[in-house]
């Protein structure tokens, strides 16, 4: 008797709704997020404590300079970006407040007017590459507050090759930040966060 080989049956990778749905549809342990990145489910803790600080004070300082209608928060949504298949939930974000006037659980990424990520040893790889090159496309303000190199950039003038323009500064130090904020970003709240 001559054995053959039996196919299988193959199934289609995962629709980015399907993921989406997916991580709908988790019990993520509280202190924890859900994102899409690089086309698949990664749970990551949200931010330690020691980072509220330096949060509240950016948080503040975009909410007094953020377009109009625009909010600034650090609220755990995740923002779609369905050209690419991804879905990030910033650590802080300023959005157009009609967003979060939309069905379902995921808003719309062209509501971001900016987006903040802060480094950690678990997320610094996908901030610096992964999020950097999605959002350089779309978001007209990326700032990256790297906790371990007491430093913050900001990327901004988005294009579909990335964004054009890199500012960085030392904590400290005062950050402009670009439009549709226009304004200097005093940076010295930073450090003690660290």
């Amino acid at each position: 008797m001559i054995e053959r080989d039996t196919p299988r049956e193959t199934l289609p990778p995962p629709t980015f709704e399907d993921l989406l749905r997916t991580v709908e549809e988790m019990n993520t342990p509280d202190g924890f997020k859900a994102e899409l990145i690089r086309g698949k489910i990664v749970v990551s803790p949200w931010s330690e404590l020691r980072y509220y600080r330096p949060m509240r004070v950016l948080r503040e300082q975009l909410g007094a300079h953020a377009p109009e209608g625009h909010v600034a928060d650090i609220a755990p949504f995740l923002f779609r970006f369905p050209a690419v298949a991804r879905a990030y939930g910033p650590e802080l974000f300023v959005a157009d407040e009609a967003a979060f006037k939309e069905d379902g659980r995921h808003a719309d990424a062209a509501a971001l007017s900016l987006v903040a990520e802060f480094t950690s040893v678990s997320t610094r790889d996908a901030d610096w590459a992964e999020k950097l090159e999605v959002y350089g496309r779309l978001v007209p303000v990326y700032l990256v507050v790297d906790v371990q190199d007491a430093e913050i950039t900001c990327f901004s003038d988005p294009s579909p090759h990335g964004y054009r323009s890199r500012q960085t500064v030392s904590f400290g130090k005062p950050l402009d930040v670009p439009e549709p904020f226009g304004f200097a970003l005093e940076t010295t709240g930073f450090a003690s966060g660290a």
